[in-house]
């Protein structure tokens, strides 16, 4: 391999400073814009036709739930099978695009991106309910990513040309990675930005075609990302637009013979269900379809009697309860050695009480869960979390003056055993379950005690404990004395082990080639 095909040196978009006059002014200013447009209609996009079907979704501000965000036309599965044909006359074109103009279009969409930072941001903060520095953090995360795969896109057409096989007498030989076909893009409403720029472009970039399922609860977002697209040179037919029920139309298309692959980041149960319908046969399909997916974590820190106790503190707190603990990543679980229990659990319950509950808008710390439904399943695991724990703070419905939404109080429970539902099920929502362990291994033996295994923290300042726990705690993403959420692109490739998914990682430099397929050439001389 030549030194042009080695990974690029990356550098990530870097995060506004809310705390200083022009970042505040800037998010206002865009949150003003975004609010002068609530209530348009959003069409279906197929190939270069923009269609608007009666049947829409209503997206709503889950921390103001009578303001409408948008109404995003929804496909049915005539529509959908329409969207189909189209990606797969496009992908007979767009497989013999070359790479570098594929990937100049998404270094094109980032520089777009880049210049309405604010007001994707702002969408965020009204749709899915994310203060400044989350919805900020998810902007500069799509951008990083739209930037990365256009990079390793490029770097991988070099290796092509490039690439290293043992000589064979006589022959020629040649290792291609070429596109698979036509997929299904199914993001999830947490990163209703980020995750959806990054799945999709990583597939298109690789000279795939795809139909793009967004989640209903912020489908304007994807429109706009998918506008967005359209905007920086994408051709029609590229990426089609296809919101719509995930029981008609996602199960439709995952179950489609044409579909080649299924890229999806949602729930454990929505992502056990993809992949069993996915490995069935349909008439007339030719491959094993490929399914791409990271499906949540029930995430923990671990923290010795050797750690900085303040800084593991913040760092439960953070992990917990950033984003109202709607992340995959959220670190829902705490386990603390005996000797420095009370003192941690009690700074923990400090810092969860600063935090102040409202309206995102207006940048608080704590702000609403999705929708109704989430809203119910997590008091419901509150009530639960009474039974097998002592709630020590917070757990109780959010009263916000002016403001009718989803509020819940974030809620740490203490003494909770590690077989307990709080401790091994996934809430995603602001509830904290923190257990006690006799020693740092017991505490190693209870973080590993779940079916998940998607990211971790250990906090300790013993060199030899660190290193044992860097092997024996078992997740896709472990981090020694910081928090385990904020996965940074190309700089921590993201996904994890068991029920957490397919360890994709996304961000990474080997993520690309799960849109491709190897082909060896061998020609005689």
């Amino acid at each position: 391999m030549n030194k042009t095909a080695k990974p690029a040196v990356f550098r990530n978009e870097p995060f506004t400073d809310f705390s200083q006059e022009p970042g505040k002014r800037a998010m206002q200013e865009a949150i003003a814009k975004v609010k002068s447009e609530l209530g348009r209609e959003y069409p279906l996009r197929i190939g270069g036709e923009l269609i608007f079907t009666e049947d829409k979704i209503c997206s709503f501000n889950p921390g103001q739930t009578g303001e409408t965000i948008g109404w995003v036309s929804k496909a049915d599965r005539v529509l959908a099978e329409k969207a189909m044909q189209t990606a797969l006359e496009t992908f007979e074109s767009w497989k013999k695009t070359a790479a570098q103009t594929r990937a100049e279009i998404l270094l094109k969409a980032a520089a777009i991106m880049q210049e309405r930072k604010h007001e994707f941001s702002a969408l965020m903060v009204l749709e899915a309910g994310k203060n400044y520095a989350e919805a900020d953090a998810d902007t500069a995360e799509a951008i990083d990513f739209l930037n990365f795969y256009a990079r390793e896109m490029i770097r991988l057409s070099e290796i092509n040309e490039t690439m290293p096989l043992t000589p064979v007498a006589g022959e020629e030989n040649r290792l291609t990675y070429i596109p698979l076909g036509v997929g299904v893009i199914i993001p999830p409403w947490n990163f209703p930005l980020a995750i959806c720029a990054g799945m999709t472009s990583a597939a298109i970039v690789a000279g795939n075609t795809v139909l793009l399922k967004p989640a209903s609860n912020t489908s304007v977002i994807a429109a706009k990302f998918a506008a967005l697209m359209e905007e920086a040179g994408l051709p029609a037919g590229v990426l089609n637009f296809v919101p719509g029920s995930g029981a008609e139309v996602g199960d439709y298309l995952t179950t489609h013979p044409q579909t080649r692959f299924i890229s999806f980041t949602g729930s454990k149960e929505v992502g056990l269900h993809i992949n069993k319908l996915a490995a069935g046969v349909a008439p007339g399909q030719l491959w094993i379809k490929r399914v791409v997916a990271e499906m949540g974590g029930k995430d923990g820190i671990v923290v010795d009697e050797t750690a900085d106790l303040d800084a593991a503190a913040q760092a439960i707190v953070t992990s917990a309860f950033g984003y109202q603990g709607q992340k995959c990543s959220a670190g829902s679980r705490a386990f603390i050695v005996e000797a420095v229990y009370d003192e941690v659990v009690k700074k923990v319950v400090e810092l969860t009480r600063r935090l102040t509950i409202g309206l995102p808008e207006h940048n608080f710390p704590i702000g609403p869960v999705i929708d109704e439904s989430s809203y119910r399943k997590v008091l419901k695991y509150i009530q639960i979390g009474k039974q097998e724990g002592e709630l020590l703070t917070g757990g109780r419905q959010a009263e916000v003056t002016g403001a009718q939404g989803f509020y819940i109080e974030p809620a740490v429970f203490a003494g909770v055993s590690g077989k307990a539902r709080i401790m091994q099920e996934e809430i995603f929502g602001p509830v904290l379950a923190i257990g006690k362990a006799q020693d740092w291994r017991e505490a190693v033996r209870l973080f590993n005690d779940t079916e998940f295994g998607l990211t971790g923290a250990f906090f300790s300042r013993d060199e030899d404990r660190i290193s044992e726990a860097l092997e024996t705690m078992h997740c896709g993403n472990l981090y020694v004395n910081r928090k385990c959420t904020g996965a940074l692109v190309g700089g921590h490739p993201f996904g994890g082990f068991n029920m957490s998914g397919t360890d994709s990682k996304a961000g990474g430099y080997d993520y690309l080639l799960l849109f491709t397929q190897a082909k060896l050439t061998s020609r005689k001389k």
